[in-house]
C-alpha cells in the first residue's frame, strides 16, 4: 500500500495521547491527528509550553478537539497521576509514547533514581502503558517512538542504569533498544491474552527542527534558520515529515501488531514512512522477557491483561 501522509484516514471520535505532544515531533503527531478528526490529549509536564502547543494546534487546525494533562515520565507519581486522570476521562483509542530525553553528556537521574534516559524514555512510558491498559479501547494502539540509534545498541542487564563508563550516546541508543522490545513483548502479550489491541512501533529518521515549518507561537524560526538548515535537507527532513511514521504507525488500518514503520529513503534517515525491520537485537524474545520483568519490578507496576 503506497502511503499518502497528506491524506491520514480518518480518527473522528478517536482519543489520542501523546506525550511529548507539546514539541517536535509529539506536536506535529498530533497537529496531524486532530486534522483528520481525532480528539487529542498533549501530555507534557510543563503546563506553559502545553499552552503554547494548544494555541498553535488550534490555530493550524481551527476545529481541533484538544486538551491536555501534566506528565513528567522522569517521576513514577507523575505518571500514575496522569494514569488516573486519562482512565477516568474515558477510553483511549490511541497511546503515543513519544516523549523522550535525548543524550545530554553528564549522566543524570529521575525522581526515583533511575539513569533518565532509560528511566524516562522507558521506565516512564512501561508503567503509563501498562496503567492505561485497562481504560483502552478494544481496538486500541499503542505506538512506541524507537531510534535508528538502537541498532548499535546492546542491553546490559547488570549494568541498566548506567553508572560505569558512561556516553550519553550509547546510553540513549540502549534506551531506545529498550523500548522497542518493549513495544515487541507488549504485542506478544496482547497476542497470547486473545486482545484486540496493537503495539507497533515507529522511528522519525533524522528529523531536525530547522527543517521544519512556522507553529507560532510555539516554533517562529529565525531569519538564518533556513539558510543554516539547508544543506541538512539532503539527508534530513523537518519534525513535520518526522512525524509521518509515527502517524501511519497510529492510523494504518492495514497495521499489524508488532510491525516498525520508518522513512523510506537512504539510511531510513528521510521520506514516506514504510514497515521496516528492526535490528536483530530488537527481537531477542529471551532479553525483551527479561526486561519486562526488570521493569515490573523497577517501577513496581504489574500487567494485569
Amino acid at each position: 500500500m503506497t502511503w499518502d501522509p497528506l491524506a491520514v484516514p480518518a480518527q473522528d471520535g478517536r482519543t489520542a495521547v501523546i506525550t511529548g505532544g507539546n514539541a517536535g515531533i509529539g506536536y506535529h503527531v498530533a497537529e496531524q491527528l486532530a486534522r483528520a478528526g481525532a480528539r487529542v490529549v498533549l501530555a507534557g509536564r510543563s503546563a506553559e509550553r502545553t499552552r503554547t502547543a494548544l494555541d498553535a494546534l488550534r490555530a493550524a487546525v481551527p476545529d481541533a478537539w484538544a486538551t491536555d494533562v501534566r506528565l513528567d515520565l522522569a517521576d513514577l507519581v507523575s505518571v500514575r497521576r496522569a494514569a488516573e486522570q486519562l482512565a477516568a476521562a474515558g477510553p483511549v483509542d490511541l497511546l503515543v509514547n513519544n516523549a523522550g530525553v535525548t543524550a545530554s553528556g553528564k549522566r543524570a537521574e529521575t525522581a526515583q533514581g533511575f539513569e533518565l534516559m532509560f528511566g524516562t524514555n522507558h521506565l516512564g512510558h512501561f508503567a503509563l502503558t501498562l496503567l492505561l491498559a485497562p481504560a483502552m479501547s478494544p481496538e486500541a494502539r499503542v505506538v512506541s517512538l524507537g531510534s535508528l540509534t538502537h541498532s548499535r545498541a546492546r542491553l546490559d542487564f547488570d549494568d541498566l542504569q548506567s553508572r560505569s563508563g558512561y556516553r550519553s550516546m550509547a546510553v540513549y541508543g540502549r534506551s531506545k533498544l529498550a523500548v522497542l522490545l518493549f513495544a515487541a513483548e507488549l504485542d506478544r502479550r496482547l497476542r497470547a491474552e486473545g486482545r484486540t489491541v496493537t503495539s507497533v512501533a515507529a522511528h522519525p529518521g533524522w528529523a531536525v527542527q530547522g527543517l521544519t515549518p512556522a507553529r507560532p507561537p510555539l516554533w517562529q524560526p529565525g531569519p538564518l534558520a533556513a539558510v543554516r538548515s539547508a544543506p541538512l535537507a539532503v539527508l534530513a527532513q523537518g519534525k513535520d515529515r518526522g512525524a509521518w511514521s509515527v502517524v501511519r504507525a497510529a492510523t494504518d488500518p492495514d497495521a499489524l501488531g508488532g510491525q516498525y514503520f520508518g522513512p523510506r529513503g537512504p539510511g531510513s534517515l528521510k521520506g514516506c514512512p514504510t514497515v521496516q525491520v528492526a535490528a536483530e537485537s530488537a527481537h531477542d524474545r529471551v532479553a525483551a522477557a527479561r526486561l519486562w520483568a526488570v521493569s515490573e519490578d523497577l517501577t513496581g507496576v504489574r500487567w494485569a491483561g
